[in-house]
């Protein structure tokens, strides 16, 4: 079934500004609530949120092998569950019904007024139930600072790294939208040069850049799904910030790895931009040595072309910029890390959520946390309003940014965007 939605000569008849990360172009999916209280599923052109419940209510998907109420849902599992023919076939239509040449929608103005809002007037929500959630570790720059800062940097992979995706099980419910604050979290930490634990708020609170995707039904239990096939099964892609708390981390992590340090909250994007918006931005992984396992072994172009960036924002000034990197620098592809996740007969759901890993490139400048960028806090980092930074303090919003750009087209992410707020006091 041909692709339509990605020809860069189509224009809408929605004004989109030549910066937007939501051209007719990308076509995302996602959930929001308008003013009158009604919840729904919708996609974005430019800075206009459409409502894809009421464009099925007045039949401007007839033809499309959908439920009745399919988009009149709080979720996108169910849609998400029909599978890649069917996603295709409504971005189609969707690019067909908002293409600057077609009148039907365009000039009826009735029915515009209650399908299409502007983004100021709706609030995103989370745009999947997150069934399970998985964190991988696959960038080889980050694994390999965090392993010259604590183990030997003569050997900072362990022997493992370069064989597998690295990955652990993350906690679903505590993941919210962008514009969601998050508390600091407390727990027990264990001073420099102390014997003995203390409990309190985490004095070394960090942000993760990274990147997740979203699965469909993908397998029954004991069936694994084969690399070359594992694309598939992935819907789209957000932007993933995986909050963490350095110092609680530390005194936890040995020997299961972490657990209070990163599930109190984790923060995304609240559209999904699907692999097919994708397409265009596809670029050579990262060379493999030693050659993988023949179960992850893949050909072709695996990565995307994402530009990614983070700024820093103090509640009372401006934001500062202080990192840029590149999801082409991923180690390990997402099929590569999905087909790893399978292997064994894990079963994988739809609405499932699996983090990229931190994603740090090659220079200092891009690396994709706190940790490195002021090397556990012994170079701050100084923003733009005098002050300085070796983790994250009270009250600033860490928001990151992503887009894919060539001469044809820019598909963007959006921003995922949350704000520190204090701990909890507990006695």
């Amino acid at each position: 079934m041909p692709n339509i939605a990605n020809d860069p000569k189509r224009k809408s008849w929605i004004e989109v500004s030549k910066e937007s990360d939501f051209p007719i172009q990308n076509i995302p999916f996602g959930v929001f609530i308008t003013k009158e209280d009604v919840i729904t599923i919708g996609t974005r052109i430019g800075d206009s949120a459409i409502d894809m419940g009421a464009l099925q209510q007045l039949g401007y998907f007839e033809g499309i092998d959908l439920t009745d109420d399919m988009f009149m849902q709080d979720t996108l599992n169910d849609f998400i569950s029909d599978g890649k023919k069917t996603w295709r076939l409504v971005r189609n239509r969707l690019v067909e019904i908002f293409s600057i040449d077609n009148p039907k929608l365009r000039d009826n103005k009735k029915h515009c007024d209650v399908v299409i809002f502007d983004m100021k007037d709706v609030e995103m929500l989370l745009p999947v139930q997150i069934g399970d959630y998985t964190d991988f570790y696959s960038s080889k720059e980050h694994a390999t600072n965090v392993g010259k800062m604590f183990r030997d940097p003569e050997n900072a992979l362990l022997p493992n790294w370069l064989h597998i995706p690295v990955g652990y099980h993350g906690r679903s419910s505590t993941i919210v939208p962008s514009g969601v604050s998050v508390k600091r979290p407390n727990g027990q930490t264990l001073p420099p040069g102390e014997t003995q634990p203390v409990f309190g708020p985490s004095k070394s609170v960090d942000f993760e850049l990274e990147t997740a995707f979203i699965t469909t039904d993908a397998n029954l239990i004991g069936e694994p799904i084969p690399v070359g096939e594992a694309e598939d099964y992935i819907f789209g892609m957000v932007l993933f910030n995986d909050w963490s708390a350095r110092d609680i981390q530390k005194w936890e992590y040995v020997p299961l790895g972490p657990f209070l340090a990163k599930n109190f909250a984790s923060s995304i994007s609240p559209w999904i931009v699907t692999m097919d918006a994708l397409e265009a931005f596809r670029v050579k992984s990262p060379e493999q040595n030693p050659a993988p396992l023949s179960y992850l072994q893949q050909t072709g172009d695996n990565a995307f072309d994402i530009n990614l960036e983070v700024s820093i924002k103090p509640e009372s000034s401006e934001e500062t910029v202080v990192s840029k990197s590149n999801f082409k620098y991923m180690y390990w592809s997402m099929s590569q890390q999905l087909a790893h996740h399978t292997v064994n007969g894990c079963r994988i759901n739809s609405g499932d959520m699996m983090g990229s890993g931190t994603i740090s490139g090659p220079t200092p400048d891009s690396f994709g946390s706190m940790l490195e960028l002021t090397w556990g806090g012994k170079n701050p980092i100084k923003l733009n309003d005098g002050t300085e930074r070796k983790f994250i303090n009270d009250n600033d919003t860490v928001i990151i940014r992503g887009y894919c750009e060539n001469e044809d087209m820019r598909i963007g992410f959006g921003e995922c965007s949350s704000k520190l707020l204090p701990a909890l006091k507990i006695k």
